[in-house]
């Protein structure tokens, strides 16, 4: 019962948002800590998905500044929400590509840095969705599961925590 009364209290004010904002962070400080104890180079969609979780933080660490109640915590967590579940998608995708490399392969084209220097942001973001080779390589996993399988599983974890947080009632 103590323990429960705790996770209440720390889900009531401002500590659950700043528990958010470091899980976010949490994450894009491992994915560059892998990266560089493996010697790995991100794709395009595991930028985007570091780029999703950093705002995610950012949506929650700006809850936590507010400290919202009643409609304003429903507005603070709709927005989380949504952000969290466009960085699930761009997670989902890369799964996809990676599940799918033929398909991808088949219409490959030039790689991140290519793309960016060379075309305007809107269509540069557009071929980088269609994927690359880039975006189709294993380079790594952890119990089976890969860094986009591992990237959606939390995006899909902090939609929930989100959602939680909106649906806390003011006491």
């Amino acid at each position: 019962m103590k323990r429960f009364l705790m996770l209440d209290k720390i889900l009531a004010g401002r500590a659950g948002y700043l528990l958010g904002f470091l899980v976010a962070y949490a994450v894009v400080v491992l994915a560059l800590y892998i990266q560089v104890r493996n010697d790995l180079e991100p794709c395009p969609l595991c930028i985007f998905q570091r780029i999703a979780f950093m705002v995610l933080g950012v949506a929650f660490l700006l809850a936590a500044l507010h400290h919202p109640s009643g409609v304003w915590r429903k507005v603070h967590g709709a927005l989380q929400c949504v952000i969290a579940l466009v960085g699930a998608g761009i997670a989902l995708r890369h799964v996809w590509i990676q599940n799918h490399p033929e398909e991808v392969m088949a219409e490959c084209g030039a790689g991140f840095d290519y793309i960016f220097e060379r075309f305007p942001l809107g269509k540069a973001v557009e071929l980088v969705f269609k994927g690359t080779g880039e975006c189709s390589a294993i380079d790594w996993t952890l119990l089976g599961l890969t860094i986009p399988q591992w990237s959606l599983a939390a995006f899909i974890g902090l939609a929930a925590y989100a959602v939680l947080l909106a649906c806390r009632t003011d006491r």
